[in-house]
């Protein structure tokens, strides 16, 4: 057999592999709509036989509007095109029209006014605690600087750093990672705050709340900057919590000192689709690997969402029970918790609204903050398949100073976890460099220095 036909036998076996990968991925997903259009019918049966009348979805623009119009003009404009901009082969059909002529609001189930949580998501005192307190605040963990020799010999007031998590975490990402590593020096003089963003871990998960990036920033406002009165504050932020972070910095311009973004996620694109390109780009529909398909199921999806949250989220006690009898521990990973700290509302408005919608202010973003010269300092991990390394490559483009760090063999999570100690030398060596440099500072140019090999965890 001559070399070019071995080569044509590999060519059409690669291609028959890629038209059965492909065939199988559009066979799938074509099930998953009918399956998510059907959902959404008996969920509006469910909702309105327990609630007193159906809950509105994003299966169409007008129905989708009822919550924008419910809790203000403003978040309307604020509301990502991804949430009711993905198609549905079966609801383009007209599946659903004729469930929507019939009018469920008189059906026979007991109507349940002020509630503040779907009949579908965990109403165990961890979940709802929030509920009973007066004001909505985040749940924020506070380290104070330690007494010692180096706040004597510094005499001056404690540097500020807020921490922001990713999406399907919490403040422990911090407190288990960064928080437990510090020096000694950095312990007594740094104050930090690690926060449960809106909609996870311990803090608020209201029902009435499109989780927009304004709702996000308001709340760490009222939480942390406006209470303890900082002047002056570092951010660090992972994944998600990037956009969040750069959307702060952006307002408190002259404010920020520094701000640490790990695995940021950023696909430049027009305005006018740049919501619907983050989320083909972030949960582009694919059956390998599962993390991605999972990724795509519960992004695209939101009834078959739902039902994920519901044998979950609402039943995360169970679960924890027995995931500690299989692994015969008595405590379990913060990341696992973390994962079941929400509820459907929650995560699938944040995930559209902060990571797809927040893609259409990104731009103004980054563009005020080259303006300002603020200090950023980017850590990516090379094996990244959540957020993958072009995004940091386009925040380097846009603000040509920025440090960009590149981490080896280090994924998503694996950028942080596994490498802590390392990972907070470099913070604590970015908050000395830039320490001071909050609201009085000078704010003229700085020089970024490439990092090309970083420091093993040891």
């Amino acid at each position: 057999m001559s070399p070019s036909t071995d080569m044509d036998g590999r060519t059409l076996r690669t291609r028959a592999r890629r038209f059965f990968v492909s065939l199988l991925t559009s066979l799938v997903f074509l099930f998953l709509d009918f399956l998510d259009a059907s959902l959404c019918v008996l969920y509006r049966f469910l909702d309105a036989f327990i609630e007193g009348k159906p809950s509105p979805c994003y299966c169409d623009k007008n129905r989708a509007g009822e919550r924008s119009s419910a809790s203000g003009g403003d978040e309307e404009s604020e509301v990502s095109e991804s949430l009711y901009g993905r198609r549905n082969v079966f609801r383009e059909m007209g599946m659903l029209r004729l469930v929507e002529r019939w009018d469920l609001s008189g059906s026979a189930g007991r109507v349940v006014t002020n509630h503040r949580s779907r009949w579908s998501d965990c109403g165990c005192d961890s979940c709802v605690s929030w509920a009973c307190s007066g004001a909505l605040k985040l749940h924020v963990v506070v380290q104070e600087p330690l007494p010692g020799d180096f706040s004597v010999q510094v005499q001056k007031a404690p540097e500020n750093v807020i921490f922001v998590h990713g999406f399907l975490s919490s403040s422990s990402l911090w407190t288990e990672s960064v928080f437990p590593n510090l020096s000694e020096s950095a312990r007594a003089n740094y104050r930090l705050f690690a926060v449960d963003l809106l909609g996870f871990g311990r803090s608020p998960k209201p029902r009435d709340c499109a989780y927009t990036l304004k709702d996000h920033l308001g709340m760490i406002e009222r939480s942390v900057i406006i209470p303890y009165r900082l002047n002056s504050f570092h951010l660090v932020a992972h994944s998600m919590g990037c956009i969040i972070a750069l959307a702060l910095a952006a307002e408190y311009t002259e404010s920020v000192a520094s701000i640490t973004l790990i695995a940021p996620p950023y696909f430049p694109s027009s305005e006018s689709n740049a919501s619907l390109t983050a989320l083909e780009k972030i949960a582009e529909k694919r059956l390998w690997p599962p993390l991605l398909f999972g990724s795509a199921v519960m992004s695209w999806y939101e009834h078959l969402g739902r039902c994920v949250c519901f044998l979950v989220c609402r039943n995360h006690r169970t679960w924890e029970r027995i995931l500690k009898l299989v692994t015969r521990r008595s405590d379990l990973h913060f990341s696992l918790i973390d994962l079941t700290r929400h509820t459907h509302h929650s995560a699938l408005h944040t995930m559209h609204n902060v990571i797809c919608g927040g893609m259409k202010f990104m731009d103004n973003y980054l563009e005020g903050l080259r303006k300002s010269r603020a200090r950023i300092v980017i850590f990516h991990g090379d094996r990244d398949e959540v957020v993958p390394m072009e995004c940091s490559d386009n925040i380097k483009m846009k603000i040509p100073h920025a440090e960009v760090d590149i981490i080896p063999n280090a994924n998503h999570t694996r950028v942080i976890l596994g490498r802590e100690k390392a990972l907070t030398r470099k913070l604590e060596h970015v908050w000395a460099r830039f320490a001071g440099l909050g609201q009085e500072s000078d704010r003229g140019a700085y020089i970024f220095r490439k990092s090309s090999n970083p420091a093993s965890n040891s």
